[in-house]
């Protein structure tokens, strides 16, 4: 089962592509250890806020899923890979802004 918190999915290999094969997901490659993740927090549970029912928003902890990080080649964090029904559509590092994750997301639902 996918946990979730402030409506942002908690993935891991487990649930990942049943999470992300349809529409559009916002996937956060982050650690708890990581100060630049933690700020992304607040910036994930609004987006998913915003856009529920409309797009995913996810957090993978890339500590508790090696092979994960591994597939999608995760070299820094915060790691934010956006995708559209189970591909990779584009890929952001480091942090963002709302505004800009926002306008990312609204170009995949748009095509």
């Amino acid at each position: 089962m996918t946990q979730t918190t402030n409506g942002v999915l908690h993935l891991d290999e487990s649930n990942f592509a049943a999470a992300t094969d349809r529409g559009v997901a916002l996937v956060d490659f982050w650690a708890p250890w990581c100060g630049p993740c933690r700020m992304m927090g607040p910036v994930l549970d609004e987006l998913a806020a915003d856009l529920a029912g409309r797009a995913s928003v996810a957090k993978v902890n890339v500590d508790e899923s090696p092979a994960l990080a591994a597939h999608f080649r995760v070299q820094a964090i915060p790691l934010l890979v956006l995708t559209k029904n189970g591909r990779e559509a584009r890929r952001l590092v480091g942090v963002q802004t709302k505004s800009a994750l926002r306008a990312a997301i609204d170009e995949l639902l748009a095509e």
